[in-house]
């Protein structure tokens, strides 16, 4: 059996903007990744190593697929997740809902990206 999750996107609106903020807030270089259908496509993924547990997934920029307005939270992992929330705001993000405990799964933060979009982090401290 797998992990029920093996990739996400966040659609943007603007990349370079949204590219920005994720590096600023996680610390973290994003990579450019060739359009899989040779359209008009911008894809930057994240980090990740294949033998760890956890999905990566990237900032998807597509005509089709406008930011913000979703239904669907991503978490990213954090060792203490008010780290990463201090650098929202100045990121150009919000936040929406400071650290606040989830009993014996730890802590987390939700926040709004520059794009609309809410996501949130997560930390066992």
């Amino acid at each position: 059996m797998s992990n029920p999750i093996g990739w996400f996107e966040i659609y943007v609106d603007d990349m370079v903007r949204a590219k920005q903020f994720y590096e600023s807030v996680l610390q973290v270089n994003l990579e450019l990744l060739e359009d899989p259908t040779d359209g008009n496509i911008q894809m930057y993924s994240f980090p990740c190593e294949m033998d760890k547990y956890g999905a990566t997934g990237a900032l998807v920029k597509m005509d089709v697929c406008p930011a913000g307005g979703n239904s669907t939270v991503v978490y990213f992992s954090c060792e203490d997740c008010s780290v990463e929330e201090a650098r929202v705001n100045g990121a150009g993000g919000k936040v929406e809902r400071s650290k606040m405990s989830i009993g014996e799964y730890g802590f987390i933060s939700l926040v709004l990206d520059t794009e609309g979009n809410m996501i949130g982090l997560h930390s066992l401290k």
